[in-house]
């Protein structure tokens, strides 16, 4: 068996960030039949206090043979099955840092404690029905979450908004399914089979499933985000593009030509996505060996990209450099941004404009001023729901792997209405049937498999 099926015994983790000489808390977590036998070996509440569930203990944690004070701490007691892995479970809350936390945790481990397999809490939370997949994918979804909006899609997940649904729809299809298999045992003692409404049934199912299927591209966008670069000639204002967008001093700004030599990243959250923002350095022909490196690496970014920001000069309009650029970025999905607006009147303004190439999304700012930047965010917004995001329900995200679960149920289902018209035998309904209940089942965890938990919980750290 996979070595994450290694679910007996009692585990131990840190549960939190370590970083020296940061993070006020450190949190170790053990779950287990030992797990409070351990807590009472290690740690010395002192007076009366009693020992019972949910209740939080004061006291100092000591090494059980030498009596030596390794840290004091708090321990938090949750008795099964009210715990989050419906196990006993104990929390030693200790000072933060690097060393109180792993003394603390090889004490555990030497008192018979073993080590914790990555995400292996949140799947004995998953064995012990504590969870479904759903939720203990909302739950990665939350931790590594990167927006409100991303945490909000997450919290959705993990309170069963998307478990809900599938598990209605796999519902139905057992529902069909019994319809089936009882014409199938008692044909002589039964009416005939309603074919219109077993056809009707799978097509509202099929339609629900494929709403659900449009959420992907949106929760894709939530957890990865959008990868923005900002590319242009020199000196057409795109670090000041950058730190005016970010708010920060991120890229150097001069009149110079030429000062950004590398690409200069910052994250930024726009609408509630993710957005990762990269000022690449200005695209020309250069005999200068070290812009040569920053205009290579800047083509290579645009073309890694999932939305370009071609920036011009409104003082110097559409020039024959920017249509070279724009021929080697056209190719992805594009604003265009006319900066420095500031420096032109506005018949020169209107001059500029007829000499531009159309463009769907272009939008005006004055970069230096701080002008325009919510203009372009609405641009971005308005090109992200157009071109990648076409689900109504905004509340709800699948992931890549729920998504092919999805896919294979619609395609069974697809199969068992083609097997209705062509009039084939009542068993061989079943059979496609039965693949999307199965597929659906996948979802939940209702029908699993070693392979996809250990493909799942692999990817959580270690303590979750």
């Amino acid at each position: 068996m996979s070595e994450i099926f290694a679910t007996t015994g009692t585990i131990a983790a840190i549960a939190t960030a370590v970083v020296p000489q940061q993070g006020s808390v450190g949190i170790v977590r053990v779950s287990g039949s030992q797990a409070i036998a351990i807590a009472q070996i290690l740690f010395h509440a002192p007076g009366r206090q009693v020992w019972e569930s949910h209740r939080i203990l004061y006291g100092y944690i000591r090494h059980p043979k030498t009596q030596t004070l390794v840290d004091e701490a708090l321990l938090l007691i949750m008795q099964a099955p009210r715990s989050y892995t419906r196990e006993d479970v104990v929390e030693f809350h200790c000072h933060g840092g690097i060393m109180a936390v792993q003394q603390v945790l090889q004490l555990c481990l030497e008192n018979g404690a073993r080590l914790a397999q990555p995400g292996e809490f949140t799947l004995r939370a998953f064995l012990n029905g504590r969870l479904d997949l759903t939720q203990a994918e909302g739950i990665a979804d939350l931790v590594g979450a990167r927006s409100p909006q991303a945490a909000q899609s997450a919290l959705a997940g993990l309170q069963g908004k998307l478990a809900h649904p599938i598990r209605q729809l796999r519902a139905n299809c057992l529902d069909i399914l019994a319809e089936i298999e009882a014409r199938i045992d008692f044909e002589e003692d039964l009416p005939p089979l309603d074919r219109k409404a077993i056809i009707s049934e799978i097509d509202r199912i099929a339609a629900e499933i494929t709403n659900l299927l449009a959420t992907k591209d949106k929760g894709e966008l939530l957890r990865t985000g959008l990868k923005v670069a900002i590319v242009g000639r020199p000196n057409v204002g795109k670090s000041s593009l950058l730190n005016a967008w970010s708010r920060s001093d991120r890229a150097i700004v001069t009149d110079l030509p030429g000062t950004t030599r590398d690409v200069v990243e910052s994250q930024l959250v726009v609408g509630g996505i993710p957005v990762q923002v990269l000022d690449t350095a200005g695209i020309r022909e250069t005999t200068d060996q070290v812009e040569k490196i920053g205009v290579e690496r800047s083509r290579r970014a645009a073309s890694a990209a999932d939305l370009v920001l071609l920036t011009i000069d409104a003082s110097a309009g559409w020039t024959a450099g920017d249509g070279e650029i724009y021929e080697q970025v056209q190719h992805r999905p594009l604003i265009l941004v006319i900066n420095k607006i500031d420096l032109v009147s506005a018949d020169i303004k209107n001059i500029l404009l007829s000499k531009i190439p159309n463009f769907q999304w272009q939008i005006f700012t004055a970069a230096a001023q701080n002008q325009g930047i919510e203009d372009l965010e609405t641009a971005i917004l308005e090109l992200v729901q157009a071109g990648k995001v076409q689900a109504a329900d905004m509340d709800l995200a699948i992931n890549q792997r729920q998504a092919a679960a999805l896919t294979k149920a619609k395609i069974s289902l697809e199969q068992v209405q083609h097997t209705i018209v062509q009039q084939l035998p009542l068993d061989f309904w079943t059979i496609d049937l039965r693949d999307a209940i199965h597929a659906l089942g996948e979802i939940t965890g209702e029908e699993v498999t070693e392979s996809v938990l250990d493909r799942i919980f692999s990817k959580f750290c270690i303590g979750k």
